[in-house]
């Protein structure tokens, strides 16, 4: 391997280690966001205490959560402009606008009602309190919106032209560049995942409360209604994901052939692998478990529709089969264990037995992290199934890499890896600590903000006497 190929090699796994832990916590912070929107209305409706105590108890890990996402974001994004200023450079002027926009909307006004949301419950009234939650809901659903676009341009590029120096272009009105073909199905599947994430999260931790017998209101209330949430919104996924992969076929057809693990073309319809172990080199997919002509029914929805192989595509432009195929059974196979848990769920319900099912509430624990895994199997098989583009068909990410040797990549890679796992190690421990503790009757606020800001506040008040700075102890004797 040249010195060329390890450095591309590091800028890709360094790119890849920083956004997989950025992504856990917008998949966390989307959802919880949503929900905490919800808690304040149910308790401006109903005037029931157990959904204020919820709402605070959520409030505390939410604020962690997207101080982590924000900050993880930011350093993320210094890697545009270090290790691939090259990309940077020829996809700027499409890229930059739609990444402004992200800040001028989403990002501003987050902060701008932030601080309202965490603090401001006994300063502004209950229902301004609840216009700052909701303005923080719609933010996060807003940022999700132009990431999301930025990406789906990436992946179905439209609307654009090489002007002089060799750069990407706007050629089309922005309304078409920002709904390119692919942009619909991710975001919906994506705002969708976020959802699921905080459910099987808020449900793991009232099945953790539940197995410990800390059967308060709050811990009932929270795991019924994150079962109802895995239980309506897990078969939504499945039919957005079905849409997602058609779009994928129509637009991308070598990632949609690596994940089904198909090298050879199939002319009278294509099995669905279960299982098998993909080997790029031969080109075959070993020990293959197959369901005949399935995925033909699944991706043309005709049993006998002809499917083509990776081999009619050159290999020096498929994805990695080997990679592909094992994140993409991943996050459907934990899909459909999400949706058996919402099934389970409905049945204990329909039984009146939510809260005294066992294995139910092990189940729900165990699956509690499961969304963070399925996301960022998703993303893997999403990015990686891109391979070996950086924009789908028009700019290798070989040559979008920045001209920095591989010792320079290495080093700021170990650094990513020390900081990232000691200083988010931390913010997770500290999240874990609080999940802990189980909701309850009169839930603290976070902790308050200064009741002054720095600079103004009064000093030691001169008394009347005029020369003595110290207190007149006629006052503090009351007299």
């Amino acid at each position: 391997m040249t010195d060329a190929e390890t450095a591309l090699l590091l800028a890709r796994i360094q790119f890849a280690f920083t956004i997989s832990f950025h992504f856990i916590f917008p998949a966390f912070s989307i959802g919880l966001a949503s929900y905490l929107a919800v808690l304040e209305a149910l308790w401006l409706k109903t005037g029931k205490d157990l959904y204020l105590n919820l709402f605070r108890y959520w409030l505390k890990i939410f604020a962690i959560a997207f101080a982590m996402g924000v900050v993880s974001g930011i350093v993320m994004t210094y890697q545009f402009g270090t290790n691939w200023s090259v990309f940077s450079d020829r996809a700027g002027p499409i890229i930059g606008p739609l990444m402004a926009y992200e800040v001028l909307t989403a990002f501003f006004l987050e902060a701008g009602f932030l601080g309202v949301m965490l603090f401001g419950l006994e300063r502004v009234g209950k229902k301004l309190h609840f216009v700052a939650t909701c303005m923080v809901a719609v933010g996060t659903a807003i940022s999700a919106f132009w990431i999301l676009s930025v990406n789906s341009w990436m992946h179905t590029p439209v609307g654009w032209a090489l002007n002089d120096k060799n750069q990407f272009v706007p050629a089309a009105p922005w309304i078409e560049i920002i709904f390119n073909p692919s942009f619909p199905f991710r975001l919906v599947h994506t705002v969708i995942a976020a959802y699921l994430t905080t459910a099987l999260v808020v449900g793991g931790v009232g099945a953790w409360h539940l197995l410990k017998r800390r059967d308060t209101p709050e811990v009932r209330k929270m795991f019924s209604m994150a079962m109802w949430m895995a239980a309506l919104v897990a078969p939504l996924q499945i039919v957005v994901g079905d849409l997602h992969g058609l779009n994928t076929l129509e637009h991308q057809p070598a990632k949609v052939m690596a994940m089904e693990g198909h090298y050879e073309s199939h002319p009278n319809g294509a099995p669905l692998a279960l299982f098998g172990i993909p080997d790029d080199d031969e080109e075959h997919l070993k020990y293959a478990l197959e369901i005949p002509n399935l995925s033909s029914l699944i991706l043309k929805h005709d049993a006998n529709a002809p499917l083509a192989g990776l081999k009619t595509i050159p290999k020096d432009e498929r994805p990695p089969a080997e990679i592909v195929f094992w994140s993409f059974r991943v996050m459907v196979g934990l899909g459909l264990l999400m949706l058996g848990l919402g099934l389970w769920s409905l049945l204990a319900r329909l039984r009146k037995r939510l809260y005294d099912w066992t294995w139910l509430h092990r189940a729900a624990l165990l699956m509690g992290p499961s969304g963070f895994v399925a996301v960022i199997a998703g993303w893997i098989t999403t990015e990686v199934g891109r391979q070996p583009w950086v924009i789908y068909g028009l700019l290798r990410t070989a040559d979008a890499r920045a001209p920095i040797d591989a010792p320079a990549v290495a080093m700021s890679l170990l650094v990513f890896v020390i900081v990232y796992f000691v200083v988010f190690g931390i913010g997770v421990w500290y999240i874990l600590r609080l999940m802990g503790e189980p909701p309850h009757a009169g839930e603290t606020a976070p902790a308050h903000a200064p009741i002054r800001t720095a600079g103004i506040t009064p000093s030691r008040s001169i008394s009347r006497r005029g020369a003595d700075p110290r207190p007149d102890r006629t006052e503090e004797a009351g007299e």
